[in-house]
This record gives structure tokens, sequence and C-alpha cells, in this order.
């Protein structure tokens, strides 16, 4: 089993979803914090969490959330889910993101 398994969770139901993830920051047995923040709202319709290294989550998120306010400005409206989860990439960044959402249809999306 992988320490990565414990980092948080995601699930789906009818019409709806779920997202979970600690609150812990700390390396190994120390722990620095206990309310660090990892699950992102990006509009009402869905939320990213990210996990792994922290700087790396944090600057992630602000990639992203410009990115979606930006289309948000040009398009005049919000990012579909399935949209927003294309320009998640994984480059160098030591984090592994978590995206869920409902589609247009109510339809539950990880």
């Amino acid at each position: 089993m992988s320490i990565v398994e414990y980092d948080g969770s995601a699930l789906v139901e009818k019409n709806c979803f779920s997202i979970a993830g600690d609150c812990r920051l700390g390396v190994q047995l120390q722990t620095l914090a206990t309310d660090f923040q990892r699950i992102y709202k990006i509009h009402d319709r869905f939320f990213i969490g990210l996990s792994r290294l922290a700087t790396d989550a944090q600057t992630l998120y602000q990639r992203l959330a410009l990115r979606h306010t930006l289309y948000q400005i040009r398009e005049e409206r919000d990012m579909k889910t399935e949209t927003f989860s294309s320009l998640v990439m994984f480059g160098p960044d030591f984090c592994q993101p978590v995206i869920a959402g409902l589609g247009d249809d109510d339809k539950p999306f990880i």
C-alpha cells in the first residue's frame, strides 16, 4: 500500500460527489500544522483536491485559478469540469490532483 492512498479520496453517487482530504502538514512523524487547506473551490459546481508537496500544490492551484478566471472573462461563463480537467498538466509539480464536480446534466465527474 502506498502512502499516496492516505492523502484523500473522492466518492461518486447518483447526482452528487464527495471529496475529502486530511488537513495535516508535516514531514514524516513531525506535524507542522493541522489546518492546512488541500481542497479548493473553483466554482459552485466543482472542486480540486491537491495532495503531496504543499508548495507545489499551492502554486498549481494559483495557476489553475488564474486560468479559470481568464476563461470566465473571455467566455463569460464558468468552465465545465471536463474542460478544467484538461488544464491539469502533470509536469514538474509533485502533487496529485483530484478533480470532482457536476456536469451540465448533474452527472458527477471525477
